[in-house]
């Protein structure tokens, strides 16, 4: 239970919320003068729905993190990069081995092969992992350059069915980013703090390239931080963490029309005195499971080519790669170092047995684009092939029935075409077929092979009514086949679901965006996009009762639906941004409220600069509304109802990049987060919120 507190700020309600927002959004810029025209957020290329094109124009709900954007919130883990993002939160805990990602209330650590309904890709690469008290994806901020969420099913089609949240494509840092035009190289150290815990990162950068159609870059960093406190001075314990990471990536242009791309990545965490329960939920929780001793490693390759042909419709590329994320835990204890019990042979305490665990994938993938016009209209055809190899480790002295170990194999072959007419209708339409061939581990009793099929449909369409205005709209749906874990769990009196169903998922969406170039000043921009969507989910997979024969059933059927508005504006001296998501999940059946329900929320930024010394500076409000969640016991089928307070954070931020004179090359961001130490906790984490923090990073740059 989370009550709400007297005085603690909340969002009133849809129409007052957005009348207000609104308000604040057009009044605010309109002192701008002599503004520079750059594109707002909904302006940004987005590369991972199709062809390129600029988010506004998009007929799906999307958004683009940027560079600029990640250097501004000096992200300490990976769910403080969007929090200007509508709709996406990461549940669980804001402990770097804790992260799981929740898009339009489909996505926790605590729920069945969770995040086995949102696709995280790295550098295209598929990224998967499972472990009860876990995160899924463990990896730095500081590795990447940008990050595209693309939310709904809608992205099934290109990037595997089953994305009933949607999709995360993380894009690593390049030479390019840091080499300017006509120089051959580049060097970038960075340091930075953070007063909540102590955080310090550092990291290198070297960048050159020595040919024409060459370039290579090897990034370094380290980052470490104690224990952080809550708003009310609590400090929760297990919160600290240490962590290398290294990426080493090139860039060979092969004459005229082709490229070749090959990328190493590597995080690790390694500590004698993690606490097992990555997932939070405070000390009470983290004194519960004790601490372990637990070495995280994740690897990732990636060789990819692509061409550009003189024909139309040859334009290929091909991409092998291998994901290898591990995790190996040892010596579980309590508070006082006794050992924690472990008896394998028992679903709820084999958590606490030494083990091995690893999710290994290798991945082909064959893809080529065609394009085809005529007068009036122009065509672009995406189709390809998409292989993957998965194995699940998991060593132990013991059977391990609680996450079996097996061998997941898919072969999925898809198609999507994207037509536009006179440069105002886009019609987009894709199918795509996955054939998955699952098989456990012989010490698993019972584990049969299954091979199953699923598929995912896709149709939008946007419309440009007039140049300002356009309407949009999509009707998707995909299929889930069920993760090696819901299949292939077993223990003493339960055997393996061997018959389970796909889920599916049928998303609606409508929406308009509209857009206006020199509004107060000559160049300046707002743009502005809304989205309603409705997502029924049928045969969703939960776990069953402790009576039950197996122990994952589909028993349950849920509805999400709501609205997303994101909007920016533009101009040389001031900028702002607003994201406001509202998101309803129901079960069905029963009626309540799930609880992996995201409650109302709005983001609103408001800054300015001063474009002749370099200087960015601005506020940021984050409003959450109360929201009441419920889950039902599958054992006696009561229903538990549990309130969350709203509340408010606000943030202050300053940049400094000077463009010439003797401090060149110097990136100075300075931060003040929940200026007001608000004590609060968000209904998709389990621990509460980061009390007031400190945040300074300076970076060097070198170039020759």
């Amino acid at each position: 239970m989370q009550p709400q507190k007297p005085g603690q700020a909340i969002i009133p309600g849809l129409a007052r919320l957005l009348t207000t927002a609104a308000i604040i959004a057009i009044a605010a810029p309109a002192t701008a003068q002599d503004a520079a025209g750059g594109g707002t957020f909904l302006g940004r290329l987005i590369l991972g729905a199709g062809q390129q094109k600029v988010a506004i124009d998009t007929p799906q709900a999307v958004t683009a993190v940027e560079q600029e954007d990640i250097d501004r919130e000096q992200p300490a883990t990976i769910g403080q990069m969007f929090r200007n993002v509508p709709g996406v939160q990461t549940a669980g805990s804001d402990r770097p081995l804790g992260t799981a990602f929740n898009i339009r209330g489909i996505g926790t650590t605590e729920q069945t092969a969770s995040e086995a309904r949102i696709i995280v890709n790295v550098d295209g690469v598929p990224k998967f992992y499972e472990q009860y008290r876990m995160g899924s994806f463990f990896t730095d901020p500081e590795l990447y350059r940008r990050v595209e969420v693309l939310r709904g099913p809608g992205s099934a089609v290109l990037y595997g069915s089953g994305a009933i949240g949607g999709t995360v494509n993380f894009e690593t840092k390049d030479a390019s980013d840091f080499i300017p035009e006509g120089k051959t190289g580049a060097a970038r150290l960075k340091f930075g703090y953070d007063s909540n815990g102590d955080g310090m990162t550092v990291s290198g950068i070297l960048a050159t390239r020595p040919a024409p159609g060459a370039e290579f870059l090897a990034f370094l960093g380290y980052r470490t931080s104690n224990d952080y406190k809550d708003g009310a001075g609590n400090t929760l314990r297990g919160t600290e963490s240490s962590s290398p990471s290294a990426l080493v990536k090139g860039k060979f242009r092969l004459g005229e029309t082709q490229t070749l791309q090959l990328s190493m990545q590597r995080f690790e965490s390694d500590n004698d005195n993690a606490t097992l329960s990555q997932t939070g939920g405070g000390n009470a929780i983290a004194d519960a499971f004790g601490i372990v001793s637990r070495d995280v490693a994740d690897t990732t390759l990636s060789a990819k080519w692509e061409a550009t042909t003189d024909l139309a419709w040859l334009n290929p590329s091909v991409q092998l790669s291998w994901s290898d994320t591990r995790v190996v835990q040892r010596d579980a204890r309590d508070l006082t170092g006794a050992p924690q019990v472990c008896l394998p042979t028992l679903s709820n305490q084999n958590v606490f047995c030494d083990v091995d665990y690893a999710y290994r994938t290798a991945m082909l993938k064959v893809e080529n684009t065609t394009s085809m016009q005529g007068a009036g209209w122009e065509n672009f055809l995406t189709f390809g092939l998409q292989a993957t190899d998965q194995k699940r480790i998991a060593d132990s002295a013991g059977p391990m029935g609680f996450h079996p170990a097996g061998t997941d194999r898919k072969i999925g072959v898809y198609a999507q075409s994207e037509l536009v007419l006179s440069d105002r209708l886009t019609l987009i339409a894709g199918a795509r077929a996955d054939f998955g061939d699952r098989k456990a581990h012989p010490s698993v009793p019972g584990g049969e092979q299954v091979k199953d099929e699923a598929t995912a449909l896709t149709f939008a369409a946007l419309y440009k009514v007039t140049e300002d205005l356009s309407v949009f709209g999509s009707v998707s749906r995909t299929e889930r086949l069920p993760t090696l874990d819901e299949l292939y769990s077993y223990s003493a009196t339960k055997n393996p679901a061997l018959n389970l169903n796909k889920e599916q998922a049928t998303n609606l969406e409508l929406g308009l965006s509209w857009t206006r170039q020199g509004l107060f000043a000559a160049d300046d921009s707002l743009q502005i996009k809304a989205t309603l969507f409705h997502n029924n989910i049928d045969d969703l997979i939960t776990t069953t009762a402790t009576t039950d024969t197996v122990f994952h059933r589909n028993i349950a059927r849920a509805k999400f639906q709501g609205a997303e508005i994101e909007a920016g504006y533009e101009a040389e001296r001031i900028f702002g941004r607003l994201a406001y998501s509202h998101v309803s999940g129901k079960d069905r059946d029963y009626g309540y409220t799930i609880a992996t329900t995201p409650a109302d929320q709005l983001a609103l930024t408001l800054g300015g600069r001063v474009p002749d010394r370099g200087i960015e500076y601005g506020w940021r409000g984050t409003f959450v509304d109360g929201i009441t969640t419920s889950s039902r016991n599958v054992t006696t089928g009561a229903i538990t109802f549990t309130n969350y307070g709203g509340y408010a954070t606000h943030d202050l931020f300053v940049s400094f990049k000077p463009q010439s004179g003797a401090l060149d090359g110097f990136d100075v961001q300075l931060a003040v987060e929940n200026v007001l130490d608000r004590d609060f906790r968000n209904n998709l984490s389990a621990d509460r919120g980061r009390g007031r923090t400190f945040k300074v990073s300076v970076a060097k740059a070198l170039t020759w």
